[in-house]
């Protein structure tokens, strides 16, 4: 016995890693689906200058905003 052998833990795989698996082995198109989806919400092309405006259009919050002004 090698100490490779003796230090090697027997192969582990979580409950959740074999759902995950077996979802993509039923249906072999869900990462394609997956990255069309997050195509459409969030790889998209910054705007600056309507981000420019939304920066210009924030308004500073107060330190403690339950305070009341009286």
């Amino acid at each position: 016995m090698s100490i490779k052998d003796f230090f090697q833990r027997p192969h582990y795989v979580s409950d959740a890693t074999q759902f995950i698996e077996s979802l993509k082995k039923a249906n072999p198109d869900l990462e394609a689906e997956q990255r069309a989806g997050r195509g459409l919400l969030w790889d998209r092309p910054r705007d600056r200058a309507l981000m420019r405006d939304f920066e210009a259009a924030r308004v500073p919050q107060k330190p403690y905003v339950y305070q009341n002004e009286s």
